[in-house]
């Protein structure tokens, strides 16, 4: 498989994706670990019409240097951002207490990522690792992303919440120069401990917010609705057994009957489905990166209950 990782902690956040490694690595060392060290290249497309071949105008296709890969075709003005441009900058932030942590590519390499580790940090007397995500896509879709994806360490959940005061994804479109790197890194710690800053307020917000059985009820109703057929059914009351045995694991005893601990749980039943193979561990994994579809549509309902 051309998809590929490494790791350097054991403390895995996402259900078992990537290799163990012995000290965590510079920018660069870190992509030839995870497989990264490939170069992205364009060629030009050609069909033929009658035996007579012919240029596409204004389009290439980009592909994988050492296994063909195809990428996908973009406008001849794309600007490609190698692997080791794209995350170099993020070297600057290792003087702040950041490591680097995992590393890897998804769907043949058409998306790459490089994880790092801040500093821990406690929200309730919980301990999280706050990671941040740096990802970037070859098939002209995705620019130089962040985001922010604070793992609670108890349970190893990933609680990437959706705040109304700070943002938990952010863009960078890389230009290379060392002023540039520099400001992007500084501006980069600073979106990333405005979040974790929102998120304690958040957590204490819902915390001193009870939530008795009666709005229990009526929160899993709506985000677990049972229609459909019988057997849909079935499978939706499966679910809620899930979320009621996540939601009285004994780490949340202390957040029970509070609309923190309710999304805890939330959050958990999320990120720890059973995974059956490869596919459905990064489908979970972009889920998670990108905002869990469930837990963004959990804090809609809280809020309004």
């Amino acid at each position: 498989m051309t998809d590929s990782m490494f790791q350097v902690s054991r403390e895995v956040p996402w259900h078992g994706l990537g290799t163990v490694v012995g000290k965590a690595p510079n920018s660069a060392a870190a992509l030839r670990l995870a497989g990264l060290n490939w170069q992205v290249i364009q060629a030009p497309l050609y069909y033929m019409i009658a035996g007579v071949t012919q240029n596409v105008a204004n389009r290439v296709a980009n592909y994988r240097s050492d296994t063909g890969e195809y990428f996908g075709v973009v406008s001849n003005r794309y600007k490609i951002i190698q692997n080791e441009e794209a995350f170099s900058f993020t070297d600057s932030l290792l003087g702040e207490g950041i490591q680097y942590e995992t590393a890897g590519s998804l769907n043949g390499g058409r998306r790459v990522w490089l994880l790092a580790k801040m500093p821990e940090r406690k929200i309730l007397g919980d301990k999280f690792l706050p990671y941040l995500l740096f990802s970037n896509g070859h098939d002209g879709g995705t620019a130089v992303r962040v985001c922010m994806t604070p793992v609670r360490v108890v349970c190893a959940n990933t609680l990437h919440l959706a705040l109304e005061t700070a943002q938990r994804t952010w863009m960078f479109y890389h230009r290379g120069k060392i002023d540039r790197k520099l400001e992007e890194a500084r501006r980069t710690l600073q979106l990333a401990g405005d979040y974790m800053k929102s998120l304690t307020q958040e957590a204490e917000y819902l915390v001193a917010k009870k939530m008795g059985q009666r709005s229990l009820v009526k929160f899993i109703e709506q985000l677990f609705p049972l229609e459909g057929t019988d057997r849909q059914k079935a499978n939706v009351q499966k679910e809620i057994e899930h979320f009621h045995a996540c939601y009285m694991v004994d780490d949340l005893a202390n957040f029970r009957n509070t609309k923190w601990g309710v999304i805890a749980a939330v959050s958990d039943y999320a990120t720890h489905k059973p995974i059956k193979n490869a596919k459905q561990q990064e489908s979970l994994f972009l889920k998670t990166i990108g905002g869990h579809p469930l837990i963004d549509r959990a804090m809609q309902l809280i809020r309004s209950i």
